[in-house]
């Protein structure tokens, strides 16, 4: 199985979290989480894809990991909307974002309510 980039997954080899960054053939170069400060700053390998697999919601929880940290475009757009909002001090603006940001989490990743 190939992993689009973005995607957490366990490297069961190494029993360890990473987010793909680029994939070649049976390959994908991975990163281990977190803001990178620097050049080198997040650790990365490569493994092959019979290493991988997907990560559970908890195993992203337990790592500190937000749901719009899943890879998707949508969600980190959505994410930046709701802390714009909730720094205007509008609370019908900031509730709104936040209400947006969420149903398009669960409708997008969960799989309720028709999503993938």
């Amino acid at each position: 199985m190939t992993y689009r980039p973005g995607t957490f997954v366990i490297d069961v080899r190494r029993d360890r979290l990473a987010q793909v960054i680029s994939t070649t053939d049976d390959t994908a170069r991975l990163r281990e989480p977190g803001p990178a400060t620097g050049p080198g700053d997040a650790p990365e390998w490569e493994a092959h894809a019979s290493a991988l697999r997907l990560a559970t919601r908890a195993e992203r929880a337990a790592a500190g990991l937000a749901p719009y940290e899943s890879g998707c475009a949508k969600c980190v757009a959505l994410d930046a909307a709701r802390r714009a909002a909730a720094g205007g001090g509008d609370r019908t603006k900031a509730g709104n974002a936040t209400a947006a940001a969420y149903t398009h989490w669960i409708v997008a990743h969960t799989g309720r309510w028709g999503g993938n």
